[in-house]
């Protein structure tokens, strides 16, 4: 039990060491950007299966500068589970839910349909650990990233303009939104 407890302390430990160590050969290739690029290599190293392909270039942008401030400043490792997903791999999940849950309003209350997906859109990121989530929460707002719905603490989005209304769950839909940001 008490391995299971120290190895994901290990793995963030390993892969900051990993980031600093990297710093030289990040700044070697570009001077301005080395924390940014020290970073998203170690959290590659840590994460290997993580795609960020797909995600709107904004989005993408936005949760990659994120995860820079949240490595740095705080020590938080924010990985990426699941990002942009194309409508049949939308569509897969949807049916594989409402079969699991045997009707289409359970299953709308974990996985919309593709044309109401934010993951097709490419500006959804589901992440990881629940650390990194918690971090989002506290700081995304500044990147324009915010938890979407109160049944998923992993589910974030990108909002340029407007900071969304926080939901249930992805099936209710929302009543209005709320003001402008900055």
């Amino acid at each position: 039990m008490l391995r299971f407890l120290l190895r994901p302390r290990l793995l963030t430990a390993i892969t900051r060491l990993m980031g600093v160590l990297l710093l030289p050969v990040a700044f070697v290739r570009a001077p301005g950007r080395a924390r940014y690029l020290a970073c998203q290599w170690a959290l590659g190293l840590r994460y290997p299966a993580e795609d960020l392909a797909g995600l709107n270039p904004a989005a993408r942008a936005a949760f990659t500068h994120a995860r820079t401030e949240a490595f740095w400043r705080d020590g938080q490792l924010i990985g990426l589970t699941s990002g942009h997903r194309d409508a049949a791999e939308q569509y897969r999940l949807f049916t594989e839910e409402v079969r699991r849950t045997g009707s289409v309003s359970g299953a709308r209350r974990l996985v919309l349909p593709p044309e109401e997906s934010a993951h097709v859109g490419g500006i959804a990121m589901d992440v990881r650990p629940t650390g990194g989530a918690a971090w989002l929460e506290r700081h995304g707002a500044a990147h324009r990233l915010f938890r979407r719905y109160d049944n998923e603490w992993w589910h974030f989005e990108y909002h340029p303009d407007t900071e969304p209304l926080r939901l249930p769950h992805p099936g209710r839909t929302p009543v209005r939104s709320r003001q402008r940001i900055g």
